[in-house]
């Protein structure tokens, strides 16, 4: 008999935990995309973006990684040369200012990587 009611104080047990553990809540934390270019990645994309437009920023705007860019610029799609050799920058979009080429995840605008010379 003792068996038995071992085996109902622990169902019994298990499911008064039960509504305790589901009120338990995750917290997801995002982190910034990260993309591994090797040196030769980088230099396709340099070589195909520098060839196109080039955008013009507000003085006060300083673009680093981890940060958004302004709502105001326009992102573009890479080059499909660049996405024949690079496949993993399809997700992303970037912009060109001056020498520079800054990979951008469209759906955070988040400034994910600069590739400078």
């Amino acid at each position: 008999m003792q068996p038995l009611f071992r085996a109902s104080a622990i169902i019994v047990a298990l499911f008064a935990a039960a509504p305790i553990a589901s009120a338990q809540t995750t917290t997801i934390i995002e982190r910034p995309a990260v993309v591994e270019l090797s040196p030769a990645q980088r230099m396709i994309v340099r070589e195909h973006v520098l060839r196109e437009r080039v955008v013009t920023l507000p003085p006060a705007v300083e673009l680093r990684v981890g940060e958004p860019v302004p709502p105001s610029v326009e992102l573009y799609s890479f080059p499909e040369e660049v996405y024949v050799e690079v496949p993993t920058l399809r997700r992303y979009r970037y912009l060109h200012v001056e020498n520079e080429v800054v990979l951008v995840d469209p759906q955070t605008s988040e400034i994910i990587d600069i590739i400078r010379e």
